[in-house]
């Protein structure tokens, strides 16, 4: 059973007895992945903490563009966008190409746009 206590006007759930499972912690010691592979994952997600990257994310959904249209279509100073798309890209997010004197940016792979997806399922919840 849980139990709810309430310290410094804090309710906090504790278990009612200390039982350890250890079945269940031998199951989790053996999938749970290396810390480095943790950071990795925590490092991307923060990468779609800013919302002035997803919105560049939903541009490159439609079209590969280069940064004076992103500029352009978000209400933006180039500098801003070259920012972000600098951060999208050293995540493997976003990829470019040049063509003469331009560079293009579009989406690095279908993930960015599963993960996206899944994002906005779960907030539809």
């Amino acid at each position: 059973m849980t139990e709810i206590t309430k310290t410094n006007g804090k309710e906090t759930m504790c278990c009612d007895t200390l039982e350890v499972h250890e079945e269940l912690l031998k199951v989790v010691n053996e999938t749970m992945p290396e810390e480095t592979e943790l950071y990795d994952l925590a490092e991307l997600f923060k990468v779609f903490g800013d919302s002035t990257r997803i919105r560049i994310l939903f541009v490159l959904f439609e079209a590969e563009v280069c940064v004076c249209d992103l500029a352009n279509v978000l209400n933006m100073t180039q500098s801003a966008i070259s920012h972000q798309l600098r951060i999208l890209k050293q995540n493997k997010l976003v990829k470019s190409r040049r063509d003469g004197k331009s560079i293009f940016y579009s989406l690095a792979d279908d993930h960015v746009r599963t993960i996206i997806a899944q994002g906005r399922e779960h907030i539809e919840e």
